[in-house]
């Protein structure tokens, strides 16, 4: 494999990015009014594509509601990405929990509907 990143559909791609690069300190590496890419800080394979649900490009089958998937973002303090998520009014299903498994996990819901965990290790 050369390359993996997961995209997410988005009714409005700037507002998804806005949403993306406040909420997960993410910076753009592609940029386009249908189609998005978003990296993290440092030097990371990992990609967040952000395409326009509306675009040719978009699957007619991946349009619609999202069940059985959810991307996870691993931060260093799910608490900063608490507070960040409260600032910017985001649909917040869990706040951060301590799950079993040894990280601390909040959920939140994206501008289009994607449910998205934001975990980070409990310290």
């Amino acid at each position: 494999m050369q390359r993996f990143f997961f995209n997410i559909l988005s009714s409005d791609v700037a507002r998804s990015k806005k949403f993306y690069m406040d909420l997960l300190d993410m910076h753009v590496h592609f940029d386009s009014e249908w189609f998005v890419i978003l990296k993290p800080a440092g030097d990371t394979p990992y990609e967040l594509g952000i395409i326009d649900k509306n675009h040719e490009i978009a699957p007619d089958a991946a349009v619609g509601a999202i069940k059985g998937i959810y991307p996870t973002f691993v931060v260093d303090d799910v608490e900063a990405s608490h507070a960040k998520a409260i600032q910017m009014k985001a649909e917040i299903l869990e706040p951060p929990t301590d799950m079993f498994y040894g990280q601390r996990r909040m959920l939140v819901r994206d501008l289009d509907g994607t449910v998205i965990d934001i975990s980070a290790l409990m310290k």
